[in-house]
């Protein structure tokens, strides 16, 4: 176990590719999960951990973790599942999201498997809103299950989405972007509603779709209508990274290589971290990179760009 991630760094040219890799895990049944290895730190054999009052119900305790001080997330019950019981035999993956370093508390950790995102499929229709899956993909002819961790983290600590005051200086935002829209699209439904809330707050309107090729499927209809760009409609694109059947480098490799949409301003809003992020931003011709998630930030590109236009 203790080896299973030394290759990691090896693994980023997977990135661009419409490909990624998944770490199997399972809880306290026979489910598989998985878990987007670019947001793995390491997998430990579960270390002794702290009880501290008032922690949320659902984080186990914390760690000390290579100098850090780290809050363990049991994972089965924080999915309305149960606790994991023997921490004896369970392991913690440390994982960064969203500006954040935690470990997610799991029965056991399998292997990683290498996957195309067009074989990831969104969460079936009917599965409700309450589920914690942004993506399902089938492995050894049986179903995985990929967790929406930002809808977990969201309701361990809820995020703030409001923008600062005076950060917006353009007063005219709205008036300088017209009658066009802005386009959102994650498979995270609190990624998407955090971005919503967030520009909706100071006044700018917002489409938002669940996958890049949703996304991409919906800029091509509009640029049918369009005599010149689609950017008579869409006046910017905010694009997760990671989502099923299209990730959002792919997207915008895509917007660029068709001439009605080539003009679109893209910017790629993820809780991936890493230098390889920057340069894939540039590969594809990506506008901005925003690790997520800072509502100054993100208002602050979209008003960066609105002056730049």
């Amino acid at each position: 176990m203790a080896g299973i991630l030394d290759s990691v760094n090896q693994r980023t040219q997977l990135v661009g590719q419409n490909r990624l890799e998944l770490l199997l895990f399972k809880l306290t049944g026979r489910q598989r999960y998985g878990i987007n290895v670019f947001k793995v730190r390491e997998v430990l054999q579960c270390p002794p951990l702290t009880s501290m009052p008032k922690l949320n119900p659902f984080v186990k305790g914390v760690a000390h973790v290579r100098g850090q001080t780290i809050s363990v997330i049991d994972l089965g019950l924080a999915t309305g599942g149960r606790p994991i019981a023997n921490l004896d035999n369970c392991f913690i993956i440390i994982t960064e999201y969203n500006r954040t370093v935690q470990g997610f508390l799991v029965d056991s950790v399998e292997r990683i498997v290498n996957l195309n995102w067009e074989n990831v499929m969104p969460p079936p229709k009917g599965s409700g809103k309450y589920n914690y899956l942004t993506a399902v993909t089938e492995i050894d002819k049986e179903l995985v299950e990929i967790l929406d961790v930002e809808k977990i983290l969201e309701e361990i600590t809820p995020s703030d989405t409001r923008v600062s005051e005076g950060v917006i200086v353009d007063k005219e935002l709205k008036e300088d972007l017209g009658n066009r829209t802005i386009l959102i699209t994650d498979d995270s439904s609190v990624a998407r509603n955090q971005v919503k809330r967030a520009l909706e707050g100071i006044g700018l309107p917002i489409e938002a779709k669940k996958n890049g090729k949703e996304a991409l499927d919906y800029l091509v209809e509009l640029a049918d209508q369009c005599e010149h760009s689609v950017t008579e409609k869409i006046g910017l694109l905010i694009s997760d990274v990671e989502m099923p059947e299209m990730d959002g480098y792919t997207l915008t490799a895509e917007v660029r290589s068709r001439p009605k949409l080539a003009d679109l301003h893209v910017i790629l809003h993820t809780s991936l971290s890493g230098v390889f992020n920057h340069a894939m931003v540039e590969k594809v011709g990506a506008d901005d990179f925003i690790a997520k998630f800072n509502p100054d930030e993100l208002a602050g590109s979209v008003q960066k760009w609105l002056h730049e236009e």
